[in-house]
């Protein structure tokens, strides 16, 4: 047989499974509908082990591993189908209508906003470029920033989510698991780090230095060049530069914002002291309640999935058939758990696509941890 005689074929065998996969998502529905009224689960794990089992040892031992994908993505369609026929209100749905509802149009250019550090702190200087105005209140820790929002204390508040050079701020990402609050807006601004001194005080004469982890990290080169000195972290950089202008000593230096400099009267041994000259941090502006403004086209998510193989392969196949852009993954492992695993997402949607919501709908259905975090957009 030729090319075209073997597409043919292929075509007529396309044909056949599309008609039996119309009928087998039918009596999918049918079974939805019995779970329904005798309030059953939609997952049967017991049964789709058998079923996969069945089907794998009947394919061969050639196509055993292909038909195991076929059929573990065909249960991943049959259960969201089941989920959608079910139905029930969505929590995603009322939220997302709510904050339609509501029709922000512009984001506020004066609020109360909760910042990690002290006056100085990186988290201000991106706080300065999200508000016109702002009541900052410092907070000694993330934990606090975080508490400071969902108690209501603050309407917003400021936190580094990654950065371009040093990756994620892994902190952050284990509080989010801990508190309720939706993302409003994101941030990425440019760090520029200087080494911080007394005035007076030269290089040679600093025995140590004082940062956070992330900026002594986005300066590993630097201090790589300087083995003698003596590296102490501390909770942020603007902190840093505070501790060194209170300290009798003058052979301590602080890796701060050049910002700091004119705020605690020290002097720029330094500049650019970090290792990439395209050094950014992206923040993002919590609040406690859902808000969606014109232009957002960022959605973050946070889920777990089950402890299988393949569990998300096929849930990114799930965007991907969406052709939705995934433009963020990061993992962090759940406490208390055998080596499983809480994903976060960031997809560039937006939630005035039905399509969007039936998956959010369906992910929310259908995994055991599964948190909408924001629709917003992202200030450069």
């Amino acid at each position: 047989m030729d090319l075209d005689a073997l597409r043919g074929r292929i075509d007529g065998i396309d044909d056949q499974l599309l008609a039996l996969f119309k009928e087998r998502m039918g009596l999918s529905g049918e079974v939805a509908h019995y779970k329904k009224e005798n309030n059953l689960p939609v997952l049967n794990t017991g049964r789709e082990r058998a079923i996969l089992n069945r089907m794998a040892e009947l394919s061969g031992e050639e196509l055993e591993r292909y038909t195991r994908v076929l059929f573990s993505t065909l249960f991943d369609l049959s259960r969201a189908h089941q989920a959608q026929q079910i139905g029930g209100r969505s929590p995603i749905v009322e939220a997302i209508e709510a904050a339609r509802a509501e029709n922000l149009q512009q984001f506020p250019s004066k609020a109360v906003v909760a910042c990690q550090g002290v006056e100085g702190a990186y988290s201000q200087l991106a706080c300065d470029k999200l508000f016109r105005s702002a009541n900052i209140m410092y907070f000694r820790t993330f934990d606090g920033v975080f508490s400071a929002v969902q108690q209501g204390l603050c309407q917003y508040g400021i936190l580094p989510i990654e950065n371009s050079s040093a990756g994620s701020v892994t902190k952050v990402y284990d509080l989010m698991k801990q508190y309720k609050f939706y993302i409003a807006r994101s941030l990425r601004l440019r760090i520029d780090h200087c080494l911080l001194a007394k005035p007076g005080v030269a290089l040679e004469d600093v025995t140590e230095i004082v940062s956070h982890e992330q900026a002594l990290s986005q300066c590993a080169q630097f201090i790589k060049d300087h083995p003698k000195l003596k590296i102490t972290v501390c909770e942020n950089t603007a902190a840093a530069a505070q501790a060194v202008a209170q300290s009798s000593r003058r052979d301590i230096a602080a890796i701060s914002s050049k910002n700091c400099a004119g705020l605690y009267g020290l002097s720029a041994l330094s500049h650019n002291v970090q290792d990439s000259d395209n050094n950014y941090t992206r923040f993002i502006c919590i609040s406690k309640n859902f808000e969606l403004y014109p232009g957002a086209d960022k959605i973050s998510l946070m889920l777990s999935t089950e402890h299988s193989p393949g569990a998300l392969y096929r849930l990114i196949t799930k965007f991907a058939a969406l052709q939705l852009n995934l433009s963020k993954l990061e993992s962090r492992p759940i406490p208390g758990t055998d080596f499983e695993f809480m994903f976060y997402f960031d997809i560039d949607a937006w939630v005035g696509d039905p399509q969007v919501v039936k998956l959010l709908c369906e992910l929310e259905s259908t995994l055991d941890q599964f948190v909408f975090l924001g629709n917003y957009s992202e200030v450069i």
